[in-house]
């Protein structure tokens, strides 16, 4: 039992953590091969908020890293991550289940996910859904720091989670606020409590500990590690897996991966970095007020990059410290997707208008009537909850239930004759932003940072705008000239 499994981060989680989703399909494509060769047990490859972000901001149609990367990577079981239940508005059940099937035409086969509130009792019916359209999932149980969230808290959760009858469960620290003394006293309680469920280990390096907790980890049991490739690792994202295999082998543990071909993996992602002025994840130092504002990994990145576009970004740590009140007053919700972004929303929203709740978004209006998880209503702190719910835009919420359409309907909305995924790409992207993608979507090709030179000349020559192409750097030149036949 000395073999240590791994479950690669790198373009989900490394991708949305520190880049806030900014890598384009045409950077992922040329190194697909190359992960794919490393032994991974399962590799994290597509979320449905792709779908959005692509199509409006890079003017890609995320269909294309399906479509091709699936034919690129075929030893490594390819995961999605999500369920079937909406991350940040309601979406019809028939379109989750939807996107469900064709995700799994194409091989992925595995997802994992969250009930934000720790809720087994609701997700199990999920779960079973999600099995019947031939997709395992993967359970989080989240970790959070609150004077709720004790040792007895995810002893019953644990115990919840494995009697929803889950593939597998995540130990999800998504903060990185676990330390490595909470971890001896916890983890044995969430193994021992999970039964015969095996249990993964996935942490943001938020507070610099996650490596630390991940080799506490091993020695007390886990055997299945989240770990994504340099420039995509640390920082707000999961730990090096260059790290943590060096650190094992010290310990004495056989980590299953082949660290040669990621070798040539982060020395693309370190060229596209550069090329498109992306950060490069590296070990943080610690900060004790990340455990009072918790803001994940995933949404570090994107509530800078939103600040950003308002010209705000200076506003950045009022915005977290902000966060740190708002969510003691929602009654300490677990800082995950969608709670999180409320809370950080409402936080943002607070500093930029200068007073607390002077307008909320509606989903902290649904969050406030339960619609997100029926706790909420129980543990808010009840002054702020009758300011969320006095003004006259929660009196046409109270009323609301969630439409059902059938998939009949919805194509009768976008159109009859589409097919599966451009009726899925449309509802999520809409109509006008699909309209306007430039060439149906199609990529746009990035060299491969490992053989740069090679794909250079190689693009070079088939261009025929050009008869001469001179290239000088210091030490180096190239000349390259077409000739007529004689």
């Amino acid at each position: 039992m000395s073999e240590i499994r791994f479950i690669d981060t790198t373009v989900r989680d490394g991708n949305q953590s520190l880049w806030a989703l900014n890598m384009r399909v045409g950077a992922m494509l040329p190194i697909a091969e190359q992960m794919d060769q490393a032994g991974f047990e399962s590799m994290e490859f597509f979320l449905s908020v792709m779908f959005k972000k692509y199509v409006r901001e890079h003017k890609e149609n995320p269909w294309e890293w399906v479509r091709e990367g699936t034919r690129r990577i075929k030893k490594t079981h390819l995961r999605y991550h999500g369920g079937m239940h909406s991350a940040f508005e309601k979406t019809p059940h028939c379109i989750l289940k939807l996107l469900i099937e064709r995700l799994v035409s194409y091989g992925l086969t595995v997802t994992r996910t969250s009930n934000c509130w720790n809720d087994f009792a609701e997700f199990k019916e999920e779960i079973a859904d999600l099995k019947k359209t031939g997709m395992d999932t993967v359970a989080n149980l989240i970790y959070s720091v609150s004077p709720r969230h004790t040792d007895d808290y995810y002893a019953r959760k644990a115990k919840e989670a494995a009697a929803a009858q889950p593939w597998r469960i995540c130990f999800k620290d998504v903060g990185g606020l676990l330390t490595p003394e909470r971890a001896r006293t916890l983890i044995p309680v969430v193994l021992e409590s999970a039964g015969k469920i095996p249990v993964e280990f996935h942490a943001h390096c938020n507070s610099g500990q996650a490596p630390l907790c991940y080799l506490e980890g091993v020695k007390l049991g886990m055997r299945i590690l989240h770990t994504a490739v340099p420039p995509l690792a640390n920082g707000s994202s999961q730990p090096s897996i260059f790290n943590i295999a060096q650190n094992l082998r010290a310990l004495g543990y056989t980590p299953a991966v082949d660290l040669k071909p990621l070798e040539a993996v982060e020395k693309h992602f370190t060229a596209v970095a550069r090329k498109d002025g992306l950060p490069m994840g590296k070990p943080v130092e610690y900060d004790q007020s990340q455990y009072s504002h918790q803001v994940p990994g995933g949404m570090i990145s994107n509530m800078r990059h939103q600040l950003k576009i308002v010209g705000m970004e200076h506003k950045m740590d009022a915005a977290l410290e902000e966060a740190a009140h708002v969510r003691k007053d929602f009654g300490y919700p677990i800082m995950v997707t969608p709670l999180s972004q409320y809370v950080g929303t409402q936080a943002a929203i607070n500093v930029l208008l200068g007073e607390r709740y002077k307008e909320v978004p509606d989903q902290v209006i649904q969050y406030a009537l339960g619609f997100w998880g029926k706790e909420a209503v129980e543990v808010m702190d009840a002054d702020v909850k009758d300011k969320i719910l006095s003004r006259p835009r929660a009196k046409e919420w109270t009323q609301w239930e969630q439409p059902e359409p059938t998939l009949h309907e919805v194509r009768q909305r976008f159109g009859v004759q589409l097919s599966d995924e451009e009726l899925i790409l449309r509802f999520f992207a809409g109509d006008d932003y699909v309209n306007a993608l430039p060439d149906g979507g199609k990529p746009r090709e990035y060299l491969n940072g490992d053989q740069p030179l090679v794909k250079l000349i190689e693009q070079l020559s088939k261009r025929k705008d050009s008869n001469q192409i001179y290239i000088k750097r210091p030490g180096f030149s190239i000349r390259m000239e077409k000739r007529s036949a004689i």
